[in-house]
């Protein structure tokens, strides 16, 4: 059963700009599997964005609750390089006092926009 939608857009440029303004920003947002791919280089500022996104869109389907920790919700990509999103902490515990157990979660980005989409979806309780 679906329980919340989210999504967030981002402009690339803009957040490129605060990521260089803040250096520490970037380790605040994001886990050190998230700042980096699989082969060990660092994300574009494409991908970043997109990744802050998913992280926005996944508050917004929670009803954006004070507290969250951004590193307690993580954007992970499997061997095929689908995104995956997984939560601990605050946003799990946030996810399971709203029934939710199961994130989809789908990132792009183009022309100078990042874009991401989260579909929170629980067990009917009937």
């Amino acid at each position: 059963m679906i329980i919340a939608i989210g999504i967030d857009v981002v402009l690339v440029e803009r957040f490129e700009q605060a990521l260089a303004r803040t250096p520490q920003l970037a380790d605040r947002l994001f886990t050190e599997a998230e700042r980096y791919t699989r082969s060990g280089g660092p994300r574009t500022p494409e991908s970043l964005a997109a990744r802050f996104a998913a992280k926005e869109a996944v508050a917004k389907a929670l009803g954006a609750p004070r507290g969250l920790n951004w590193h307690d919700c993580e954007i992970v990509t499997d061997a095929d390089g689908r995104p995956w999103l997984t939560v601990a902490g605050t946003v799990a515990a946030a996810a399971a006092q709203r029934g939710i157990t199961r994130w989809h979660l789908s990132l792009s980005h183009d022309g100078g926009i990042a874009s991401a989409m989260v579909l929170a979806e629980g067990d009917d309780p009937r």
